[in-house]
Order: C-alpha cells, then structure tokens, then sequence
C-alpha cells in the first residue's frame, strides 16, 4: 500500500520555525520526485517546493525562497521541509506528493492527508 504521511505541522508565532516530514512507503522512493504543496482557506493550492530523485535539485516558490529547505533522507524514506521565519501568509494545509516523473510533472501520482501549519501574528 501506497502512503505518504506528513508530520511536524502546528501553531508557530511569526518569526518561528517549524519542520515538515514526509514519510514515504509502498513504493521505489528513489524514483520518485517529492513535492510539497499548501492551500490556504479560501485559495488555491499551490506548490511550495520539491526535490527531484534524479539529481537531487531542488526548486522552490519565490515566496519562500531563502527561507524553507527541502532535504531528502533516502535510507528513511523521508523528505523534510526545514521552514524558517514563518509569516502569518504560511498559513496552509501542507501536503507531500509524489511525481514518478518530475517536479514540473501537471499531476502528482500520490499525495498525503496533509498537516495543518498555522503562524500567528
């Protein structure tokens, strides 16, 4: 069975930081790109960064450029996501998923439930 389990979600104040996991199992972790997506109330979602298995690229949205790191731990099967100097504006449900393909790949072949992060002003 295929799962992705996101965990390290919560109530931060703004300036705090908080690290996401993505425990993956079920399939060839290394050959899948690993994403991390968020949808705030009321809006879209949209993607916030994710780490390819190829060559290990990462790539992230500008909003959170310079301030969240995404790091994959292939022996546990887990990819991070180290989130600094949160804003009120990350708020989000956060969720992992998985591209056979690519980062840029249109659909996602596997996702997780997700974890609530919200950042208090």
């Amino acid at each position: 069975e295929v799962q992705l389990v996101e965990s390290g979600g919560g109530l931060v104040q703004a300036g705090g930081s908080l690290r996401l996991s993505c425990a993956a199992s079920g399939f060839t972790f290394d050959d899948y790109a690993i994403g991390w997506f968020r949808q705030a109330p009321g809006k879209e979602r949209e993607g916030v960064s994710c780490i390819s298995s190829s060559d290990g690229s990462t790539y992230y949205v500008d909003s959170v450029k310079g301030r969240f790191t995404i790091s994959s731990d292939n022996a546990k099967n887990t990819v991070y996501l180290q989130m600094n100097s949160l804003k009120p504006e990350d708020t989000a449900v956060y969720y992992c998923a998985a591209s056979g393909s690519s980062c840029g790949a249109y659909e996602y072949d596997y996702w997780g439930q997700g974890t609530q992060v919200t950042v208090s002003s």
